[in-house]
């Protein structure tokens, strides 16, 4: 058993146990050497990871994190149960499969927050479960954000291949645009300087997109990219930063696959997921910037037509627990005299 005085490195959160979230945190569990379990713990329902072990076929065991008696071999729970007499079908939008879900994310930033796990790893949620459930995020991060108490948070969607920051996640396309200001450029660039930094980069190379066809085409196509983004960008360029933009975001994913810019900053959601997303959907690792606990997370949703079949790919899975491990190391070597 693993002293409870020595954190875990990664939190897992079951998501949505309507959805594959049990099964994919099963079946990377299995695919762990002894030594990984052992310093992973996951959250939620022992009774429901069972399950998911048995349906894939793996033989994993489960023991609650303090629980005196916990095998070597058997993996750590924190327990957050269902409540007697809440039903949480398989495969369907559910009231208390989105309190499910919530819960076990709260307990993980209680955990991180206590020091007893260094990086949360999340596995998917139903927005409209959770918003059935009465928890009215929009989404993980959001959720994070206040449940922290931070101000603001940044999506990065991170890969070998093609790197993303949004300026702006889950809102409107109309709500979008209006949140494309000075003051939010140059924060998500800096957020995203400073985790590049973090990962071991000494000078990244941060691209920003345009919001306009052609960044505006010189004000024929709108004049946001002139007269917000352009003077954000000259900003941080003077502070040393090394940023390019407003770069027409037709070429600029291009530009960066081709080992440009280790950074594209995109100005909202669809900009930034579907390049990545085309190129690299397996892997892609969606990732909290700005919070004060680390959050990494697989970047697919809850499948719930193939819940509980067994037929689940945990390959985002491993993506999100192998950037999380990365970022437990950091953190060690941050503590370390």
């Amino acid at each position: 058993m693993k002293p409870s005085s020595h954190p875990y490195d990664i939190a897992i959160t079951m998501g949505d146990p309507a959805g594959i979230g049990p099964e994919i945190i099963c079946r990377a569990l299995a695919a762990m050497s002894p030594a990984e379990r052992a310093s992973s713990l996951v959250v939620g329902d022992p009774a429901i990871y069972r399950r998911a072990a048995a349906t894939i076929g793996a033989e994993l065991t489960f023991a609650a994190l303090d629980e005196a008696a916990q095998a070597d071999d058997s993996v750590a729970v924190a327990v957050v149960e269902a409540p007697d007499g809440v039903e949480i079908p398989d495969g369907r939008i559910s009231a208390g499969g989105g309190d499910m879900a919530f819960r076990c994310v709260s307990s993980a930033v209680e955990l991180v927050q206590a020091g007893r796990a260094r990086v949360i790893v999340t596995a998917p949620l139903n927005k409209a479960a959770l918003h059935e459930a009465g928890h009215h995020y929009d989404g993980h991060t959001g959720m994070l954000a206040s449940l922290t108490g931070a101000p603001s948070s940044f999506m990065l969607l991170a890969s070998e291949t093609l790197s993303t920051l949004h300026v702006s996640t889950h809102v409107s396309l109309r709500c979008a645009i209006d949140r494309v200001t000075e003051s939010r450029i140059t924060e998500t660039v800096e957020a995203g300087h400073a985790h590049l930094v973090a990962m071991g980069l000494t000078r990244p190379r941060i691209a920003v997109a345009g919001l306009n066809p052609h960044c505006g085409e010189g004000g024929i196509f709108g004049d946001e990219d002139d007269r917000i983004i352009a003077p954000a960008v000259r900003s941080l360029k003077l502070r040393g930063y090394d940023v390019q933009g407003p770069i027409s975001a037709d070429t600029v994913f291009y530009r960066a696959r081709q080992g440009e810019f280790d950074l594209v900053v995109a100005q909202y959601h669809d900009q930034g997921h579907i390049p990545v997303k085309l190129i690299a959907f397996d892997t892609t690792v969606n990732v909290s910037l700005g919070l004060p606990v680390q959050r990494t997370s697989v970047d697919h949703g809850t499948a719930f037509d193939i819940a509980w079949q067994g037929k689940a790919d945990a390959t985002n899975m491993g993506a999100a627990i192998a950037y999380a491990r990365r970022l437990a190391a950091g953190k060690d070597e941050q503590s370390t005299p």
